[in-house]
């Protein structure tokens, strides 16, 4: 099906007093932007701006699948959100801009916890076979896994 074809069917108003281009721009009474819709070569993208032309969000659907990043005050990411083929995603960032939370659905639920280096110290996992808990230290190696399996539990 066609793109028209589906906007039609989600209750757009395709006819004559459609406006096409390749992208949008709009900007506040003086005339600063705040908003951009655009479409370029890696898919459609939504960015918006403070009243300071700062960059606070951007949704976006590009190959790999749908993503929105929100960002602080300063234009630091500070929070994402994407979806893929092989699952989905939440992270959050620190004040510079390092991901220390990951939240994450992809081969089961995992939540991740980051280092101030945004290096991965410790997972909570829901495997086929049941929870588990692994410990890193600084330089990834295995400090402590517990988990609990069809053969019981486990350290």
């Amino acid at each position: 099906m066609d793109t028209e074809k589906r906007l039609e069917k989600q209750g757009a108003n395709i006819g004559e007093k459609v406006i096409r281009a390749n992208q949008f721009i709009l900007e506040d009474e003086n005339g600063k932007p705040c908003a951009m819709l655009s479409v370029g070569k890696d898919g459609p993208r939504l960015v918006l701006s403070d009243e300071n032309g700062i960059l606070r969000a951007m949704l976006g659907v590009g190959k790999a699948g749908p993503g929105l990043v929100l960002f602080d005050e300063n234009g630091k990411p500070c929070a994402w959100l994407g979806g893929a083929k092989d699952g989905s995603g939440l992270g959050l960032n620190d004040e510079n801009g390092k991901t220390r939370v990951i939240l994450d659905v992809v081969n089961g639920p995992r939540l991740t916890l980051a280092d101030e280096n945004g290096k991965p110290r410790a997972m909570l996992t829901m495997g086929k076979d049941g929870p588990g808990l692994v410990l890193l230290d600084e330089n990834g190696k295995l400090c402590a896994e517990l988990s609990v399996g069809k053969d019981g539990p486990g350290l």
